[in-house]
């Protein structure tokens, strides 16, 4: 509450670590109209310290406690040593530096009402630098700015960022803003870019370093990307839609927002294994190279993934970056947002795609793999402190939340949907805002109670179990009942819309589910001839854990709708995951069937993905051979069989994926070696590293092929991960060891997805016996990856050593670390408990 310029304060937040939801509000509360002009001086090698130094205007209005006493000291977030910190002076006087718990702390006998300026000298934090040999990018979300330099580390303090940079004459560089002027002396150059609008700090960004920038301008808007990228096919064939791409999501979001683009400039950086898809740093997007550059082998499903990618980055620029959720709590807010209008950009500038299948296919799956865990967290979860921001990240905000929207869409209405996110956009524009806020906004919109309706869908966890009861006389249907509760047995109810097919032998009728009651009446149904069989959740709209009927089973290849049959896939695989319906064995049985008859390449991805993932881990090591086998050999011919060029690519991957007999290994080493594709098949460089990988997991008998792909490899931030992931797959297992050992080195661990790509093999299924050993220590540096590492991290960490594994010993060994933990961070167990899901459903289907 405001009184003046004495905002009363319950009590002065105390010094700790991290950027607590107390101290956030106390500053929120006193400081205002912030800027930071920074300085670093970036030398050529990445181990040299990189001085900087600061200058932090902001006004302050005096904070007074219920005691009428002044707070003593203004908190500066700054999570390093207190070496790094040379000099601090407020408003031109110099003062002592008190440095406490991640924190520089300036006493309030310094600063005075309204405008204050404190500058700092100090040593730039490495940690969220991401340093290599030729050049260097910020990645500061969730709470990371604070790692580089000292700030106000929170999402609701937007500031203005004026940067210099100082880096090597031969450098590019890249941030919020546009250049101003540079200067250079001798081999080094001074860049000064512009002050940028107001921006959080977890979205201030620069990239510097070798890079190729290429300018264009597309639909009157000036674009400029920066990257890294050596392979001419990839360059030609890459360039137009990368840049066409944005044009039409920024034209898209302009006209669905009725928002003009709200930042001075749009730019873009490729970055060779970055850490996530992208990055949304207002007017200066990260990508990961490897999403944006596609080459002639790219199949129509990694095109639209990319272009889905790229709206997803830019519907950022409006949904987190003009509006901004005012604390992480609210992440999946912006979150949601992007995902939401890349769907609906993809669907307008892929007009060839399948936008309800594209839903299906890309959400569905990745959010069961979550909700179905004993691990399962709500979407909207509490954060008391910015530490453990990064935890809240997963399949629920990215997959389940869309999934919520759409359901939300649906019961508004597009059009009122539409309207009422226009509204909020305008009211929030670059300020913060909550989902309450949002849900206020729209509440006048639809009839709908739409608090109760949050409730389940955003607080809670886990999804619904439906089941029916079809009664029939005569041939007719003369009742449909189709009852819902909790997966967990209770009695929850999530309000939904979905449809199920009555299937015929030559027609199909389609009926709308009102799902508003714990059990409903389907009186449509009623007096319709009784269906060959029935599919449900049909649109692929519905969220849940689905009936089968059985004589769907043998008729998949009859539906013709692929969004049915989409829908059919999941909830047969969702079913078998439960020990309903189906068990692995026959299901394997009958994706094999379909593998030269399912036409859609989206579909062909989740059969291929979903039979793979049989083979490996729900199938016993004795039983497995002879179900690759057969894999191998019904997936090779629906390859030579198959015209389409994508769907021949993915049948590949399956075949190099679940590659056994001497046979397969055989063929695979002699396509490896010969570089002499399967006819109709484009393998690029990437293809090929892919295949020795698949090889040497496989104990392949021949000399050095990862060192002789390796000479093959061209570009040098390729070779380099290459270099990287080799010990992992060697076959001595000493080597083994000693890559794993290594591990335990927070220096080892900089380059992420090099890591957990080695992790995959190193615990790939072929390697369980020699690597279970690694799984005690795995789990105990668990804390300090997430301490020391990115958002996604953790995650990525447990699912790359666990996913691989089967036996009930893993399963206990997960069960004892947590038992003997009982006070372990709540986030992590259910990390933990969610990645385990695999080894804990397939230890109980087979032993």
């Amino acid at each position: 509450m405001l009184s003046g310029h004495h905002p009363v304060l319950a009590q002065s937040p105390p010094v700790e670590t991290g950027v607590s939801q107390a101290l956030a509000k106390t500053r929120k509360q006193t400081i205002s109209k912030v800027t930071y002009a920074l300085k670093f001086d970036i030398p050529e090698q990445k181990n040299q310290p990189i001085p900087a130094s600061e200058s932090i205007t902001f006004n302050w209005a005096t904070s007074r406690n219920r005691k009428n006493e002044t707070m003593a000291s203004l908190q500066l977030d700054f999570k390093e040593e207190r070496a790094h910190l040379q000099s601090v002076s407020v408003n031109g006087t110099v003062i002592p530096i008190v440095f406490e718990s991640e924190h520089l702390l300036i006493s309030t006998a310094f600063l005075k009402p309204g405008n204050n300026t404190i500058s700092i000298q100090f040593t730039a934090g490495n940690s969220s630098l991401n340093r290599n040999d030729e050049y260097l990018y910020t990645l500061l979300v969730p709470d990371r700015a604070r790692t580089v330099f000292p700030c106000f580390d929170q999402p609701d303090i937007k500031a203005s960022f004026q940067l210099s940079l100082t880096v090597p004459k031969g450098w590019q560089a890249m941030t919020n803003a546009s250049v101003k002027d540079s200067s250079a002396t001798g081999n080094r150059k001074t860049i000064n870019f512009l002050a940028s609008e107001v921006i959080p700090t977890y979205l201030f960004s620069f990239v510097a370093g070798k890079f190729t920038p290429i300018s264009r301008t597309v639909k009157g808007r000036p674009m400029t990307l920066l990257h890294r990228e050596t392979d001419t096919t990839k360059i030609r064939l890459s360039l137009d839609p990368i840049f066409n791409l944005h044009a039409d999501a920024l034209t898209f979001l302009e006209e669905y927002t009725q928002i003009p683009y709200p930042f001075r400039k749009f730019d873009f950086a490729a970055i060779p294994d970055f850490q996530y898809g992208g990055m949304e740093h207002a007017g200066a997007i990260d990508y990961k190279l490897s999403s944006l550059f596609l080459d002639n082998g790219a199949t129509r499903d990694q095109k639209l993934s990319r272009a889905t990618l790229i709206s997803h980055e830019t519907a950022h620029m409006w949904f987190g970056d003009l509006v901004t959720m005012r604390w992480f709590d609210d992440v999946w807010l912006k979150e949601v947002f992007a995902n939401f209008m890349a769907d609906k950009i993809t669907e307008v500038s892929s007009p060839d795609a399948n936008y309800d299948l594209q839903f299906v296919v890309d959400h569905f799956p990745a959010a069961y793999a979550v909700d179905r865990t004993e691990g399962a967290n709500p979407i909207g979860q509490p954060l008391a402190n910015l530490k453990e921001a990064g935890t809240l990240y997963g399949g629920i905000i990215y997959h389940k939340a869309p999934i919520m929207m759409r359901q939300l869409e649906r019961l508004m209405g597009k059009t009122a949907l539409r309207d009422g996110l226009r509204a909020y956009l305008k009211k929030y524009a670059f300020d913060n805002a909550t989902w309450a806020d949002l849900i206020a906004i729209l509440d006048p919109y639809t009839p709908t109670d739409l608090k109760a309706w949050n409730r389940v869908w955003v607080n809670e966890t886990g999804r619904p179990t439906f089941t029916y009861q079809l009664d029939q006389k005569a041939g007719k249907i003369n009742r449909f009942v189709i009852t819902q509760k909790g997966e967990d047995g209770s009695n929850r109810l999530w309000p939904q819309g979905f449809e199920v097919s009555l299937v015929y032998p030559d027609h199909v009728d389609e009926l709308t589910v009102a799902m508003t009651k714990s059990q409903v009446e389907l009186p449509e149904a009623v007096g319709k001839t009784a269906p060959s069989f029935v599919v449900f959740n049909s649109s692929g709209q519905g969220y849940g854990l689905f009936p089968i009927d059985t004589a769907m089973i043998s008729q998949l290849a009859t539906l013709k709708n692929p969004v049915t049959r989409a829908a059919a896939y999941i909830n047969l695989y969702e079913n078998m995951l439960s020990r309903q319906v189906i068990d692995p064995a026959r299901l394997a049985k009958i994706y094999q069937s379909l593998l030269d008859k399912e036409p859609e390449e989206l579909n062909l991805r989740l059969l291929t993905n979903q039979l793979s993932d049989i083979v490996w881990n729900f199938t016993k090591p004795d039983q497995r051979t002879s179900l690759a086998a057969s894999v191998e050999q019904a997936t090779w011919h629906a390859m030579e069989h198959e015209t389409a060029s994508g769907k021949k690519k993915l049948l590949f991957r399956l075949y190099q994926a679940i590659a056994s007999s001497p046979e397969a290994r055989d063929r695979l080493y002699t396509i490896w070696n010969d570089q002499k594709a399967p006819a109709g098949v484009t393998l690029t460089e990437d293809d090929y590293t892919s295949l020795a990988l698949a090889l040497a997991v496989r104990d392949y008998p021949a000399e050095g092929i990862l060192a002789r792909q390796l000479i093959r490899i061209k570009n040098p931030d390729r070779k380099k991960r290459l270099e990287f992931m080799m010990p992992a797959l060697s076959s001595n297992v000493a080597e083994r060891d000693a890559f794993f050992a290594s591990l335990a080195s927070e220096a080892n661990r900089e380059r992420e997805a090099w890591v957990t790509a080695a992790l995959g093999y190193l615990h790939h299924p072929l390697r369980a016996q020699t690597s279970a050993k690694y799984l005690a220590k795995s789990l105990e540096l668990l804390e300090e990856i997430q301490r020391t590492g990115d958002i996604f991290f953790p995650e990525s960490w447990l699912r790359s050593i666990l996913s691989g594994y089967q036996t009930p010993e893993t399963a206990q060994l997960v069960r004892k670390f947590l038992a003997e933990r009982p006070t372990y961070n709540p986030r992590l167990r259910a990390k933990l408990l969610q990645a385990a899901d695999s080894p804990f459903r397939a230890s109980k289907l087979l032993y």
